[in-house]
């Protein structure tokens, strides 16, 4: 019906990507996230703003509900964490923004993986969520503008800090997730900033690749 009917039916996604308003509308959603996060950190640090955001972004929901709050904040550092795949130049990956151009996917002007030519090429990543050949709009503006810090992360860096964590916390993140918990491969901190890494998925679903990966 999308095809045949492009004028009066829309591709909705679960996530900040597609026609106006539906990117707005979820990120609207997902900012009970930020509103949390803002919650907790004056509970427990007295003061409602971290130093650094860190979220994985695919098309973008949990990172933009991280956000949400803190967009016009230029005290918060806004980091995006992309799947690099095999490696961002291997031809295997999802890292949008080190290998996107401006176009249009699913009613949506963005950074978007594609040819010469405008056709989307394939994405790849050992995650599921972060398989996707674009990125949310909100993000792409992040990304141009210079007020998001973006970072792609392999494979093997994610299952390893997905695995460390697993060990370490006693928590299964979703392989999503470790992509940004594997910030630390790339990124580093000062010891008394305040670091909030958004969980945004759990593991259950992943045992399996996670068993399988490193032969457990």
């Amino acid at each position: 019906d999308w095809i045949n009917n492009p004028v009066n039916t829309h591709y909705i996604i679960g996530s900040v990507v597609g026609p106006h308003p539906y990117p707005d509308m979820v990120a609207r959603f997902q900012s009970v996230i930020s509103e949390e996060i803002q919650s907790q950190l004056l509970e427990k640090e007295g003061t409602p703003n971290p130093d650094y955001l860190v979220a994985c972004v695919g098309g973008g929901s949990n990172a933009a509900g991280t956000y949400y709050h803190y967009l016009d904040n230029e005290d918060v550092g806004i980091i995006a964490v992309e799947a690099a795949g095999k490696g961002i130049h291997s031809g295997e990956s999802a890292a949008t923004s080190a290998l996107g151009k401006v176009g249009i996917i699913h009613g949506s002007k963005t950074l978007l993986m594609q040819t010469q030519d405008g056709q989307i090429t394939e994405p790849y990543s050992i995650s599921a969520g972060l398989d996707y050949p674009g990125v949310g709009p909100m993000h792409a503006h992040l990304y141009t503008s210079g007020r998001g810090e973006f970072i792609s992360v392999t494979d093997d860096e994610a299952m390893t800090a997905g695995l460390v964590v697993s060990q370490l916390e006693g928590i299964i993140p979703a392989i999503e997730t470790s992509h940004a918990f594997a910030i630390f491969d790339h990124r580093k901190f000062k010891p008394d900033d305040i670091l909030v890494i958004n969980l945004s998925g759990r593991g259950d679903k992943d045992l399996q690749t996670y068993i399988d990966y490193f032969k457990l």
